[in-house]
């Protein structure tokens, strides 16, 4: 059990109204899974925490009995700051609930929940928040570390669509974070990560986003200088209502890519049009597609928003091998292409990958200083993933990225979107990825966690005065 006595183990369980599980336990194998298989690690004890009374029982075990601590909200850290050998995993997962007022536009949304969760809740009126790709993406670690996916060029970040936080403080004490109350707590929160307290829920703002248009463009992997020449110029003056993320991937063997293409490395857009769809106005919003030269595939199509925040769902279940770094980018040079085509014709198994995400539009009319996330003026943000089911190939994977990242890093602007931090990159790097914002999170720090109980994540150490 880690060190944790029959007696103390017994009594968390009498306190708790959620399920404690201790090694031998069973379902503790799968309850200490999380989403990337490379990380396989046994915590001491798992606290499942149904509301604000079970978190504050954790925390205050976790310090009685000296254990380090670690949150577990949906579970997607790349590398697992949510679970720890010998540790309490104070495990959100029962806390899985949405409550949408559809007239003020706010959802309110427990701790554990999924994008997906939210989606499903919200779509029904008509409305969303900018969050990601991936539905099944926690909402509490994407939204801390600062959030963005395909409305964020019309909508802005998801901490810009955050109006308050529940939180849980090292202490115990269950405050609410907003502009009006803890307003340094609150604009820590948007973008800090989970340096400060476990979050019980979050209201978001919503915005109204129904259906919207799909588009899929792919050439051959070759043909990727031309296309990024193309794509870095045509996109940031694109109207907001579209989105569009580049890609390098290998082409999964199904709907809605033809057969001929299958399992060929390609580059590749996938657009998100948030405009009026009557008519054609889709498609001639993306004949600019043909500009660097026909595609090998188009395909467009309106779906329900929530059909595209989970269509990748199924390409990346729990259980794959992952590995991944991150850069922001204000501009894509062409020295910084010709290492996207060199690492683009090597992807070394079919799921692995890079991103670049576009971060302008909306989210450039948030003030620098209005939140933790330093990187306003950015244009992108990127993310290398190598990606294979067989923990064989963890090291391919991960020389690639490594490789990779180290070749384009010097085109970055310094710092990386914090949830694709990896857990053994420097202090230096956590300082960069926060830049002047650091000693003002480091002084937030010092008032709500003094001792830095919460410290299993891309940590910011509290002030020494």
């Amino acid at each position: 059990m880690g060190g944790i006595d029959g007696p103390a183990l017994g009594s968390l369980c009498e306190a708790l109204r959620g399920p404690v599980l201790a090694p031998g336990d069973a379902g503790y194998d799968e309850a200490r899974r999380i989403y990337n298989a490379m990380i396989d690690r046994r915590p001491a004890v798992i606290a499942g925490c149904v509301d604000v009374a079970d978190v504050r029982t954790a925390l205050s075990f976790a310090q009685d009995t000296g254990l380090e601590l670690t949150v577990r909200g949906g579970g997607h850290s790349g590398p697992g700051l949510c679970a720890a050998d010998d540790a309490l995993m104070l495990d959100l997962t029962p806390m899985r609930w949405v409550d949408v007022d559809p007239q003020r536009r706010i959802a309110r949304v427990g701790g554990r929940s999924r994008w997906g969760d939210l989606d499903h809740a919200t779509h029904g009126f008509g409305l969303a928040t900018p969050a990601g790709i991936v539905s099944t993406t926690g909402v509490g670690g994407l939204t801390l570390g600062g959030g963005h996916g395909h409305l964020t060029r019309r909508y802005g970040l998801t901490i810009d669509n955050l109006l308050s936080a529940d939180v849980v403080l090292a202490d115990g004490t269950f405050v609410t974070a907003s502009e009006t109350e803890h307003p340094d707590l609150f604009w820590a929160l948007r973008g800090g990560g989970g340096n400060f307290g476990v979050v019980t829920s979050f209201t978001f703002r919503l915005h109204p986003v129904d259906t919207v248009g799909l588009a899929m463009t792919v050439w051959p992997v070759d043909r990727t200088r031309e296309v990024l020449r193309w794509y870095r110029e045509f996109l940031p003056g694109a109207p907001e209502e579209l989105s569009g993320f580049f890609a390098l991937l290998t082409v999964p063997p199904g709907p809605p890519f033809p057969e001929p293409i299958h399992g060929r490395k390609m580059c590749a857009v996938v657009w998100c049009y948030t405009g009026d769809l009557e008519g054609d106005r889709l498609e001639k919003a993306l004949t600019v597609v043909n500009v660097p030269g026909p595609p090998a595939f188009h395909f467009t199509t309106p779906v329900p928003y929530p059909a595209l925040q989970s269509m990748f769902d199924g390409l990346m279940p729990k259980g794959l091998q992952w590995y991944w770094r991150g850069d922001f980018f204000d501009a894509v040079p062409d020295d910084s292409i010709a290492v996207h085509e060199k690492y683009g014709q090597n992807l070394p198994t079919g799921l692995s990958t890079m991103h670049l995400y576009p971060i302008d539009g909306a989210t450039r009319r948030v003030d620098a200083d209005d939140t933790a996330w330093a990187y306003r003026h950015a244009t992108w943000s990127g993310v290398i993933a190598g990606i294979d089911p067989e923990p064989a190939n963890a090291g391919l994977v991960r020389r690639w990225c490594v490789d990779y990242w180290s070749e384009l890093h010097p085109h970055s602007m310094g710092g990386a979107y914090v949830n694709f931090l990896g857990e053994e990159e420097s202090a230096d790097r956590v300082r960069g990825t926060y830049r002047g914002h650091y000693d003002r999170l480091a002084t937030i720090k010092h008032t709500y966690d003094p001792d830095n109980f919460f410290h299993a994540n891309q940590n910011v150490p509290p002030t020494t005065s």
